[in-house]
C-alpha cells in the first residue's frame, strides 16, 4: 500500500492505516479518499499531498 506526504507539514497518510479520526477506514486507497479531505495535522487540502517514493 502507498503513502502520501503533506507538503506543508510532513504528515504521512498511509493507505494501510487510513485516517479513522476523519472517518477514512484502514485500507482506503488515496484515490478513494474524498476530495474535501484535509490534513489532520495542519488542515492543508488533499491537493497538497504527494506520493512518498
Amino acid at each position: 500500500m502507498k503513502k502520501y506526504e503533506c507538503t506543508v507539514c510532513g504528515y504521512i497518510y498511509e493507505e494501510e492505516k487510513g485516517c479513522p479520526d476523519q472517518g477514512i477506514a484502514p485500507g482506503t486507497k488515496w484515490e478513494d479518499v474524498p476530495d474535501d479531505f484535509t490534513c489532520p495535522e495542519c488542515g492543508a487540502g488533499k491537493d497538497m499531498f504527494e506520493p512518498v517514493q
